[in-house]
């Protein structure tokens, strides 16, 4: 293969996305006050929205926090958990923050903080789906939903900070480093 038809800017993306995943593993549920301050809504809304094969964008970061996620399990478990009660609802909304990250064609620091805060209110919402509907102390209705809504603020509170600081971080850092190289490498 020769230099041509390598897509720099396409590797430098994986490379954010590895490098902030490793973030992702040093938070665990198991850390209390800590759980859900990650980069994985940051992680998601960036690939959306620097990868530009669609396909790419949805499955490139989706893999890769999966892969983590079976660590992070593993770690917290003892053993390699594939699939969790919910994990639909989790990954839907992951994917939904793929889409948003789609939809922005100019990377500016306002776009960011809105995408970011549109993030966290569909992971909010969707993700919780799973958990208002797998655990038996909600009602299945839609007060029991806003009850689980309710008892999710303190998780979503974490996420909500850790999508703006590490998108703030991963949109920058990445704007930075294009800046800094030659426009022919980001064929």
């Amino acid at each position: 293969m020769s230099l041509e038809k390598i897509n720099i800017r396409n590797w430098v993306v994986v490379l954010f996305i590895l490098v902030f995943t490793i973030f992702r593993t040093f938070s665990p549920e198991k850390f209390g006050a800590w759980a859900n301050f990650t980069p994985v809504g940051a992680i998601a809304l960036f690939g959306g929205t620097y990868l530009k094969n669609k396909w790419k964008a949805f499955l490139i970061p989706l893999s890769i926090l999966f892969i983590a996620d079976i660590f992070i399990n593993y770690s917290y478990f003892g053993e390699f958990v594939f699939l969790y009660e919910g994990i639909v609802w989790v990954y839907l909304s992951f994917a939904l923050i793929v889409a948003i990250g789609l939809l922005i064609k100019n990377v500016t620091a306002l776009a960011v903080f809105i995408s970011a805060l549109l993030s966290v209110f569909i992971h909010w919402v969707v993700a919780d789906i799973g958990v208002w509907y797998n655990n038996p102390i909600f009602d299945r209705n839609l007060s029991g939903f806003i009850e689980c809504l309710i008892v999710a603020i303190p998780f979503e509170k974490n996420f909500l900070f850790g999508t703006f600081l590490y998108s703030a971080v991963m949109f920058g850092g990445f704007e930075y480093v294009k800046s800094k190289m030659l426009k022919e490498a980001w064929a």
